[in-house]
């Protein structure tokens, strides 16, 4: 007689998550944290999977927030490299720069904040991997405005200002979203198509009244004609 099939039931163990599904906890836990405040074992928790399941994907913490930063933040130093071009400051490049810029951060929406939080991160091992990248960034930013600030009658004194401010426009409203969905006023997802499309119109006339042939420059050229 055949073996009785037993009447035990295997709970099928969870799937693997996906490196991408890493990245996007890991992300959100990292903006929210920092790099100290995380342990492997919390993100094991938080993906549902063991501690050396997650060392499958990546050997080290440090090898993690390397591939968060990079995945992050290297895009967004492209896109920014790829607006410093000859030439003067056009509504076809803002609107192409601001086209790519604003949906990488819509999909990865704590980026903003890890970003925030790195500029204040004191571990030296933090720093060490992430001050290039920022480096990178800021030092791209600054080509960009310093290129269209003259023609808009800024000084040179006044660019690393005028490049904080935007860098603020820009993720700031990322930053801050998770705020903005509190506030009683704010009726809209603040990352909803709508919303966004908003932010870019908004973005746009905002860059070119402080860069453009509209902004401070020409104002100061019509008070200075007899």
């Amino acid at each position: 007689m055949a073996a009785a099939k037993s009447s035990v039931r295997r709970t099928p163990e969870p799937a693997s998550p996906t490196r991408e599904l890493i990245l996007d906890a890991a992300e959100r836990l990292f903006a929210a944290r920092g790099v100290d405040g995380i342990a492997v074992r919390d993100l094991a928790r938080e993906l549902g999977i063991t501690p050396s399941s997650l060392y499958n994907h990546f050997p080290s913490k440090q090898a993690l927030y390397d591939a968060v930063i990079e995945r992050g933040l290297s895009p967004i130093v492209q896109v920014v490299a790829e607006a410093w071009q000859p030439g003067g400051l056009s509504p076809e490049r803002v609107g192409a720069t601001l086209d790519a810029l604003l949906p990488h951060l819509a999909r990865h929406p704590h980026v903003a904040r890890l970003l925030q939080r790195a500029l204040f991160e004191e571990a030296g091992s933090v720093q060490a991997l992430v001050e290039p990248v920022i480096d990178t960034l800021y030092r791209e930013g600054s080509g960009v405005v310093r290129k269209a600030a003259g023609r808009a009658g800024w000084t040179a004194a006044e660019v690393p200002h005028l490049t904080i401010a935007l860098f603020g426009m820009i993720f700031g409203y990322f930053t801050n979203a998770a705020a903005l969905r509190r506030l009683a006023r704010w009726g809209d997802d603040p990352l909803s198509p709508r919303a966004l499309a908003v932010q870019r119109r908004f973005l746009e006339e905002a860059i070119f009244r402080l860069l453009g042939p509209r902004g401070r420059g020409a104002a100061r050229r019509r008070k200075q004609r007899p």
